[in-house]
């Protein structure tokens, strides 16, 4: 596979708010991490059609002592245990562990977290698509020429209001599921 095809079928989703549900509390076990629904069946639709799946998601819970990586790692084996039951794979994650104010360059908005997939996968990421519900994953991505796309589920609802006030237009889909449909229906 070429640079430009593992670019053109690499999809970068947001974890929180985007495959599972979101918690002011922050997620601090695999019991707390619950799935949106659709979202699992979303993956395994990517993956089908050749999608490789990565993740990049701020993690700050482990900066402010709320979860230790130990745990990080067991909601994230839940994720991808789930994702294989749904006939798809999470190939990468990328998180952030540093708190807002800790001046790392990998904390959405900053490209960081994008930019160590890119090294990963030794692709650039225009065009790519990343998926996300807040305006930090917009920012990231469009920071590299990804494409930005904004799912309603957590605080994409809130954040489509904000980006309307602003004059901004973005793609948008109900729920990750929907986005997968689009992103499947344009490869084929």
């Amino acid at each position: 596979m070429t640079a430009v095809e593992k670019t053109r079928k690499l999809v970068v989703l947001d974890r929180d708010g985007v495959i599972n549900h979101e918690s002011d509390a922050f997620i601090r076990s695999p019991a707390e991490w619950i799935p949106i629904d659709g979202s699992m069946e979303a993956i395994g639709l990517l993956s089908r059609d050749g999608f490789t799946v990565a993740v990049a998601s701020n993690q700050s819970g482990i900066g402010r002592k709320l979860l230790d990586r130990p745990s990080l790692h067991a909601i994230h084996r839940k994720l991808r245990r789930k994702a294989r039951a749904a006939g798809g794979s999470i190939d990468r994650i990328v998180y952030c562990p540093h708190l807002p104010g800790d001046g790392c360059d990998c904390r959405k908005p900053l490209p960081g977290l994008l930019m160590r997939l890119a090294r990963h996968y030794g692709v650039s990421m225009k065009g790519v698509p990343v998926v996300g519900d807040s305006e930090r994953d917009l920012a990231a991505a469009r920071a590299v020429g990804a494409r930005p796309i904004l799912v309603l589920t957590g605080n994409g609802r809130k954040t489509r209001a904000e980006l309307e006030r602003q004059g901004i237009g973005i793609e948008c889909h109900e729920n990750l599921l929907s986005a997968a449909r689009a992103l499947v229906s344009e490869s084929g």
